[in-house]
Parts: C-alpha cells; structure tokens; sequence
C-alpha cells in the first residue's frame, strides 16, 4: 500500500511538473501565452487555460475554411475519428454548404448532432469564439504573417465544477484535450497548405506561367 501511495504521490508531481505546463501551451511563444485573446473576458479565473499555437503556410481565409465546417455531421473534428467523429473520416475537402456559420450555432460533439460548442462570436477570417457559457470557451486567432502564412493560436478556458456531473467532461479537458487539438492542429494544417498550394498553382495556370 504504501509503495502505491508513493508511485501515485510521483505521478501527480510529474504530471503538475512537467506534462502539464508543456500541454497548457504546445507550440506557442510566451508572448501568445500572455496574451490577451478574444474570449478571455468570458470566463473570470479558468481552472484549465490552455494556449496552443501552430504556423501555417497558407492564407488565413485558407484556414478558416476549415475550421468553420468542424463537428459531427460536418466536416468532423481533423482528429481521432474513431473518438470524435463516430468513425466516419473527417473532410479532406472544403464543403460550400458547410462554410457559412452563425452566432448560437452549434459545432457538435455528440451522436444526435445536437450537443456541442456553441458559436459565440465571429470575426471571419480572423477569430471566433466557441462554447458552453460559464463552463468553457475556446477561442481561435488566425493572425497573417507577411510571408503570406498564418499564425493560427487557440486558447481553451474552462472552469472546474468540482461536485457537479460536468466535472467527468473536464476531467477529459485536463488529460485528453491535448492529444486531440494537437491532431487537429496538425491536421488543419496539412489540408489548409495542400489546399493553397492548389490555388496557387492554378492561379500560375490560368496566367500561363
């Protein structure tokens, strides 16, 4: 028993040490951490604040393409499918119908399409803000870069209901969300410079160069 007590006394120190600081702010400079983002206003003192961040070579209208059509039933989560998107692939491809979203629209997270993240504030192409008020925002900047690129940071903020039901979903934010939003990051990524690629050459194309 008490060998247990020590190897889990150890964990909880290694994972406050070092896991958890390298997951609250994956790929983003210190000036991103301290920043201040849209959102941050919603939520006075988060138990969980995360600020993650990725560069992008592709356009910012490039990038919010995809990011606009996520949720089940949509375009999926660019993650682990078999977790978040019922098994079914996530879109490799922009989808028109998909690409017009609104205040108090629902990216959903659940089976029935019904429950989700709800669309709190847009600024196309360059920020929006989704969630659960008083629970948890997340916020996401696309910020241009003069080489033609995209900054993109996201910022997850959540409060901890500790003796109510919702405390298993954000027992999921802690441990989980990581792996998922770095995936998704990542996979943003691939499809949004595949996808300028594509118009870049077309454009050459179509100037006969």
């Amino acid at each position: 028993m008490i060998l247990i007590i020590a190897f889990l006394a150890l964990a909880v120190v290694l994972y406050l040490r070092l896991f958890r600081p390298w997951q609250l702010r994956w790929g983003a400079t210190d000036t991103e951490v301290g920043r201040s983002l849209p959102g941050d206003d919603l939520l006075g003192k988060p138990t969980f604040n995360a600020t993650r961040a990725i560069t992008i070579d592709a356009r910012p209208e490039n990038v919010w393409s995809w990011l606009v059509q996520v949720g089940v039933k949509r375009g999926g989560w660019y993650s682990y499918d078999l977790l978040d998107n019922l098994g079914h692939p996530s879109a490799r491809s922009i989808i028109p119908s998909l690409q017009k979203i609104g205040v108090g629209d629902v990216l959903a997270i659940s089976p029935d399409g019904k429950q989700g993240m709800h669309v709190i504030a847009l600024d196309p192409p360059r920020s929006m803000i989704w969630g659960t008020p008083g629970q948890t925002t997340w916020a996401w900047v696309l910020d241009p870069l003069p080489d033609g690129g995209t900054r993109v940071i996201t910022r997850v903020r959540a409060v901890y209901h500790w003796m109510s039901p919702t405390i298993v979903f954000s027992m999921l934010i802690e441990f989980a969300d990581i792996w998922m939003i770095r995936k998704m990051l990542l996979n943003v990524k691939q499809r949004a410079e595949s996808l300028e690629r594509v118009e870049v050459l077309a454009a050459r194309l179509a100037l006969g160069r």
